[in-house]
């Protein structure tokens, strides 16, 4: 068998995914906390505030990455929910709806603190910026995605209309990242231009290592909460009665 299509079959065994993930987990949490106690000492301690902002300019350590994968997450379903939905592979089922709570998660945290963040510089905790009001709509739809999920009673087909609404919600994430451009906004544009970062090196580095972070953060709980509904999916069958033998001995 190609090695390729032999690394997605057994990556669509739920024992295989449950075993090799479950190892997996601990790495990915490790360097997750390495990398956010040492970015938050370099962003809140060492980095310097903004000139024009303030200590306000720290909520972009936890705002900006939080805004980066609140759509990289809903990008990611949109796929494995392509994949589900065309090659019928279980996992990436499972994945797609065990993903959707961590990007919603993500999604709050960047509204909020975009408020927060908003509040001293534009004198407003609100308003209905195009790129605001498009993110708040990429948290509704997570909401949608997870009331859909929830709605039917039998896990498969409640899967495949999740991932069919992730792929059908992704025509936000264009809107969401294009809007700086495409409207009059108080949002500011990337700071990520084509002729290199306009963002000092003392606060890109940690900005840098919490965007990293909470990708590590991301793996970990996403593998974590599949490995659970796997369980509970599986709880009847061969595989999760011997798992559930071997560690009660």
């Amino acid at each position: 068998m190609n090695p390729i299509f032999l690394f997605f079959h057994k990556t669509g065994s739920p024992p295989w995914f449950y075993k090799y993930s479950g190892k997996l987990i601990p790495w990915l949490w490790a360097v997750f906390l390495a990398l956010t106690v040492y970015g938050l000492y370099l962003g809140l301690v060492v980095a310097p505030a903004d000139y024009q902002q303030g200590e306000s300019v720290r909520i972009m350590y936890l705002h900006v990455p939080s805004a980066w994968m609140s759509m990289m997450i809903y990008g990611l379903m949109a796929i494995m929910g392509f994949i589900a939905l065309v090659w019928r592979i279980r996992i990436m089922e499972v994945l797609v709806i065990s993903s959707a709570p961590v990007g919603a998660a993500f999604t709050a945290i960047a509204l909020i603190t975009g408020s927060l963040w908003g509040r001293p510089t534009w004198g407003t905790y609100w308003v209905w910026d195009a790129r605001l009001t498009s993110e708040l709509v990429l948290l509704f739809l997570y909401f949608g995605v997870i009331a859909l999920y929830n709605s039917f009673d039998e896990p498969r087909k409640a899967a495949r209309a999740a991932s069919l609404m992730s792929i059908v919600g992704a025509i936000n994430l264009p809107i969401i990242y294009f809007s700086v451009e495409w409207w009059n906004t108080l949002h500011q544009g990337s700071s990520m231009g084509s002729d290199g970062p306009g963002i000092h090196p003392s606060m890109l580095l940690p900005l840098l290592l919490m965007a990293t972070a909470t990708k590590f953060f991301y793996g970990a709980n996403l593998l974590s909460r599949a490995r659970l509904t796997l369980l509970k999916q599986d709880h009847r069958k061969r595989w999760v009665q011997d798992l559930l033998s071997k560690e009660s001995h």
